[in-house]
């Protein structure tokens, strides 16, 4: 990651500000709604992000690995209060990335170790991304912040043609001659916009 340390903390506050804010806006009848992400509701995709978040500790903070920590996340992390889950799975990740020495820190992923950083910039780049899908399935602004959409194109873009193997992401969308920066990144991740 070529971004320095306190920007790209600063994209990932700005990122879960910015997740948060649309958590917030969830009305009650909206958490069964669907979202852009396939046979996602409003309560999948916010429970996914938050497990995210619940990760967060465990790998930059304990050192655990994928094996250690098991299934310890695994089914409803959100409750009868998804909003108050979330809000404290959040702000324990931003806790944990903001320790002194955590983004020199190596992670241990399924996938293999990294170091802290390549792990802060996925994370930041399934906020944003996760961001606007929340946006859209709950029908309020999905304007990104320029600043965000930039560096999670540079994060994701050089690694472009592994997402649709990955299994993880919908093939990419051929965006339109006059895409603006969003609509590119949002196309590359498989969004329609």
């Amino acid at each position: 990651m070529s971004s320095d340390a306190p920007s790209v903390l600063d994209r990932h506050a700005e990122a879960l500000d910015l997740f948060a804010e649309r958590v917030h806006a969830v009305r009650g009848d909206q958490w069964d709604a669907p979202t852009p992400c396939t046979d996602w509701t409003v309560r999948d995709l916010v429970g996914h992000l938050t497990t995210e978040q619940l990760w967060v500790p465990a790998l930059v903070r304990d050192g655990a690995t994928t094996e250690s920590v098991g299934d310890s996340f695994d089914g409803d992390v959100l409750g009868p209060d998804p909003v108050a889950s979330w809000d404290t799975a959040a702000a324990a990740a931003r806790a944990a990335f903001r320790e002194p020495g955590a983004l020199d820190r190596t992670v241990h992923l399924s996938f293999g170790d990294t170091d802290a950083t390549f792990y802060l910039g996925q994370m930041i780049t399934d906020l944003t991304v996760h961001t606007w899908d929340l946006s859209r399935a709950i029908g309020v602004d999905e304007r990104l912040p320029g600043p965000l959409v930039d560096f999670v194109r540079g994060e994701v873009e050089p690694h472009a043609a592994e997402l649709e193997k990955s299994g993880l992401f919908a093939p990419a969308v051929e965006p339109p001659p006059d895409a603006d920066a969003q609509t590119k990144l949002l196309n590359l991740m498989g969004r329609r916009v």
